[in-house]
């Protein structure tokens, strides 16, 4: 990917995005978020050779929401390995995130750990052995180590915000329990939960928070090669919810958006790119960041699925 090509491209996305009519919706049934200027975007990519290129307002703090459950994934693959998967399973959800309708088909198994569901019994499984404040200090050092930067925090209003809003994900937790798939309380369990995904960073941070899963993190694989494959393989399927194979279409990169209106995409070995528009299309995904990503896989050729003109067949 050409350094000095990056800028111009990425300044003619930010003005593009800039005069767009349609910004989306803000997520307004959490409060905190619904005063978010829907004309806020920012974009920002990291290379392997340690540099990064960012536009707009890629210094401004946002809700990072659902893009935290790549990170607590992260860390239980880690903790656990694939015995993880016993509780959570690995297929593209066919409802809403935060649908209570699905989990109640799968009889307590989340389908995936990037919805609600998923993400809470992910959660609870860090706290094993943990109170919440230790679990969050956890989920907070990694992602500092993965960010290369000590100046990322929890929004405590945020978090706040959520509890007093989010009674399908109370509903969610329940459900789980009485499954016998939530080993805590589900008070404490969606505290955590609520706190992680109200993780205050700018869209600068969550590009370097992503280079582990790109395989150029200066500090080498914070974990096994093997998860980040998984983790990258769910984020191509599940990242967007069901509208993942929409995305898939349209960008052909592993991804995951949160209802802040980030996005953090990985192209393996090549880059890790943020990108922020809190205006949400009718997945709950960013509306501009998907159309910005669009643009930016288009007139470089990123996505996985484009072939090379004048490369044959493999020998292999």
């Amino acid at each position: 990917m050409n350094f000095d090509a990056l800028r111009p491209l990425l300044d003619d996305i930010c003005a593009r995005m800039a005069a767009m009519p349609d910004r989306g919706t803000v997520a307004s049934y959490i409060p905190e978020l619904a005063c978010i200027d829907p004309a806020r975007f920012a974009m920002s990519i990291c290379l392997p050779d340690g540099r990064q290129i960012s536009v707009g307002d890629a210094k401004v703090e946002f809700s990072i929401q659902s893009v935290s459950k790549v990170f607590t994934l992260a860390i239980a693959l880690g903790r656990y390995g694939d015995q993880f998967w016993s509780r959570v399973g690995r297929e593209p959800s066919t409802h809403v995130f935060n649908s209570v309708q699905e989990l109640e088909a799968r009889e307590g198994i989340p389908p995936n750990p990037f919805v609600n569901s998923g993400a809470i019994a992910t959660t609870d499984s860090l706290l094993v052995g943990a109170t919440p404040k230790e679990t969050l200090a956890e989920i907070v050092r990694f992602m500092r180590q993965a960010a290369s930067d000590d100046a990322i925090f929890i929004d405590p209003q945020v978090a706040a915000s959520e509890k007093e809003t989010g009674d399908r994900n109370w509903a969610l937790a329940y459900f789980l329990r009485s499954c016998g798939n939530l080993r805590h309380d589900c008070a404490l369990t969606l505290g955590t939960y609520f706190h992680h995904c109200a993780l205050a960073m700018t869209c600068e941070q969550l590009a370097r928070a992503g280079r582990f899963l790109a395989g150029i993190h200066p500090d080498g694989n914070l974990i096994a090669p093997g998860h980040i494959r998984s983790i990258n393989a769910l984020m191509m399927t599940c990242g967007h919810y069901n509208g993942s194979g929409e995305f898939a279409y349209r960008v052909g990169v592993p991804a995951k958006s949160g209802v802040g209106g980030g996005i953090l995409a990985v192209l393996p070995n090549r880059a890790s790119i943020a990108v922020w528009s809190p205006g949400l299309d009718r997945y709950g995904n960013s509306l501009l960041g998907t159309q910005a990503l669009e643009i930016l896989s288009q007139d470089l050729g990123l996505s996985m699925f484009s072939i090379t003109p004048g490369i044959g067949p493999s020998r292999i």
